[in-house]
């Protein structure tokens, strides 16, 4: 991957839309560090102090998903999560509805007419999650404000100046969010492509300084005499090194269908004849399982946290039962990982279309017939591809949460759906690097 950076850096072209996405990613960051106005930092920093660790909670995994933005109430506190929330909404729709799914296949002029509802669906997500903040915010540091000052959520908060300041607040989010796509767009359109999941690798990436001193702190809880920790810091080095690598691997795995395209005479040419393959790549749903996962399984932790029942309680039990510790979350969190990820990928991958594909090109996948067969054959393969592509994303995202419980090493921000994401898109960018190197003919990359 570092050689193909350096390949490109030495093309003028290439060069300078690298630097035009670090200059986006640059004005990302800064956004994300400007708080929205008429917010009392003090009374905000004690109540998010706890968002600063896991996603164990729905505002832990947006902090971490916003690069730390969303704890800091700035103006990209809600990061990609309503365009990725619009993307998904998008494709189960375009599946679920016929109108959007004919738009969907009417090439070139129908992805543009997705992409604007996209667009649109994502403010109104943005809109909706930035007044919710906005209330959380305003409830929760109503009761634990800063008590030395008094101040609550907004400096005016009686009359007409109590609804100016939530207005701002919340168009200020929500403004966010749409200068956040379209930051995305620029760099599909100007940059080296891959443009939201770049800006979701920034936010990501910027997390690691926090982990970082976490560790740190861990490490001097060794010299304190906690001698464990010795052990267990080094340690979780390796084994971050060692996922990092095998998330590699399992990207690029993939089981190959050959296919054999009959001959066919035109005119006084022949075409076809030749051997191919169709590739189906292990990790067909990406990370979307575990992201689909993950939220639910917030949704506990969240309620808690807005609703605070008193210690003791029924309620206090249940909640605390599903809380990453627990036995019941590692097993809710492997059978919804599994769950999801033949969910995405029958909604994404469709057996019958894709051998009616075949049977109209003259393809034929050796030994099986034509038409219902293939089909047949093709589901029986995306079914066992996606068990084990499935047991990958389980492994991996259970991997920290039983880590963290075995050797006492919590509040580490880089989970298992955090390394996913920075690998995947890593590697995304270096093809996408590639891809374009090869299209202006460089002599070097492939030597």
């Amino acid at each position: 991957m570092f050689q193909t950076i350096k390949n490109a850096w030495s093309i003028p072209d290439l060069r300078k839309k690298i630097l035009f996405t670090l200059l986006i990613v640059i004005i990302f960051r800064i956004g994300s560090v400007i708080p929205v106005p008429f917010l009392n930092m003090d009374a905000l920093a004690n109540v998010m102090g706890n968002a600063q660790g896991v996603d164990d909670t729905l505002v832990g995994y947006l902090n971490t998903l916003s690069g730390g933005a969303f704890a800091n109430a700035t103006i990209f506190a809600m990061g990609i999560t309503p365009y990725i929330n619009s993307s998904i909404i998008m494709q189960l729709l375009c599946v679920a509805i016929p109108p959007l799914e004919r738009l969907s296949k009417e090439g070139e002029e129908g992805r543009k007419k997705i992409a604007a509802i996209t667009r649109y669906v994502t403010v109104g997500l943005g809109l909706i999650q930035g007044t919710a903040y906005y209330f959380f915010l305003k409830n929760t540091i109503d009761t634990q404000g800063d008590t030395a000052t008094g101040l609550p959520i907004a400096k005016y908060t009686e009359g007409f100046s109590m609804w100016f300041s939530a207005i701002v607040i919340i168009f200020a989010f929500t403004a966010g969010t749409a200068l956040i796509m379209w930051l995305g767009e620029q760099i599909n359109k100007n940059g080296i492509g891959n443009g939201i999941s770049i800006l979701l690798f920034a936010g990501i990436i910027a997390r690691l300084p926090y982990t970082v001193n976490l560790l740190a702190q861990y490490w001097n809880l060794g010299a304190q005499g906690s001698t464990q920790f010795y052990i267990f810091v080094p340690l979780w080095v390796i084994l971050f090194l060692a996922v990092v690598w095998f998330i590699t691997f399992m990207q690029d795995a993939e089981r190959r269908i050959p296919i054999q395209y009959a001959k066919r005479v035109v005119g006084r040419k022949m075409y076809g004849g030749q051997s191919t393959h169709l590739p189906i790549k292990v990790a067909l749903g990406g990370v979307m399982p575990i992201i689909f996962a993950s939220s639910i399984l917030s949704i506990p932790s969240t309620i808690q946290l807005f609703a605070n029942p008193p210690e003791g309680s029924f309620w206090h039990g249940f909640l605390n039962a599903f809380k990453t510790s627990g036995w019941l979350y590692a097993v809710l969190y492997f059978i919804l990982i599994l769950a999801f990820a033949y969910f995405y990928t029958t909604i994404q991958y469709n057996p019958v279309e894709m051998a009616n594909n075949l049977k109209q090109n003259n393809g034929t996948i050796p030994g099986i017939r034509p038409g219902r067969p293939t089909a047949d054959f093709i589901a029986k393969i995306l079914s066992r591809i996606t068990l084990i592509g499935a047991l990958f994303l389980a492994v991996i995202a259970l991997f920290p949460i039983l880590y963290s419980d075995f050797t006492g090493l919590y509040g580490l921000s880089m989970g298992g759906t955090s390394v996913i994401i920075i690998v995947g898109v890593a590697l995304d960018t270096a093809k996408q690097l590639e891809s374009q190197m090869m299209m202006r003919h460089y002599k070097g990359f492939l030597d």
